[in-house]
């Protein structure tokens, strides 16, 4: 899962960013509203953590313009005000929660987990059957009875894309935004790499799930129940 950080205050930007990527989350963050906005728009993140005092615009004008576009990337505003009516005009506004600071990194992985299941998404500690293996997000791995095959962490989000799609075929475009970030110099042959990665060890473990390629297309998470 991808998550956008916004947040001027370096220190906390940066602990918050330390905590998600050691619970397996993939991290960018930046410090201004413009920048804010303008990630935000890539349409690359599953969920937005969003400052509100913030340099060029703050997170209420981000919160309205993005929503304002129809665009429903989950957010959660951060904030240090704690009055009741900042925290409605943040969620009429389109918020999806809020968390006041300063918080327990307990609460906001507890939130983010949350605000996961609510769009039906995988997320760390759960035990995700698909066909005859197990993914496993909180130890990076697939098994399949005694057999298990850990992921790297590229892997790990590959898999998890792939999963959320529902069978849906994914261009080799979204997986580069998805895994590397828009601005990334990751090409073709990167995705290429780590679909063969994830795929061998699939094989290892799996009698019928398989990543199937549709040539011009993408790729596309598949159970075969005939095996």
């Amino acid at each position: 899962m991808r998550v956008l950080v916004i947040e001027d205050e370096r220190h906390l930007s940066e602990a918050i960013v330390h905590l998600l990527k050691r619970n397996n989350y993939t991290v960018d963050a930046v410090y201004d509203g413009i920048d804010g906005y303008d990630y935000i728009v890539s349409d690359i993140y599953d969920i937005v953590l969003l400052d509100v005092m913030l340099p060029s615009m703050n997170g209420y004008e981000i919160l309205r313009k993005v929503r304002e576009e129809n665009n429903t990337t989950t957010i959660l505003m951060l904030t240090a005000k704690s009055q009741i009516e900042d925290r409605v005009l943040g969620l009429d506004y389109g918020a999806d929660d809020y968390l006041t600071k300063p918080f327990a990194n307990e609460e906001l992985l507890a939130r983010l987990r949350a605000l996961s299941r609510r769009k039906n998404k995988v997320f760390e500690g759960t035990n995700t059957k698909i066909g005859d293996i197990s993914f496993d997000k909180n130890k990076l791995e697939i098994s399949k009875g005694t057999k298990s095959v850990n992921l790297t962490h590229l892997e790990f989000e590959l898999l998890d894309l792939l999963i959320s799609r529902n069978g849906m075929k994914t261009p080799k475009e979204m997986i580069i935004t998805k895994l590397w970030g828009f601005d990334s110099d990751a090409e073709d042959n990167n995705v290429e790499v780590y679909i063969s990665f994830l795929r061998k060890k699939i094989r290892f473990i799996s009698d019928n799930v398989i990543i199937k390629t549709t040539r011009n297309v993408g790729y596309s998470l598949e159970v075969n129940n005939d095996v």
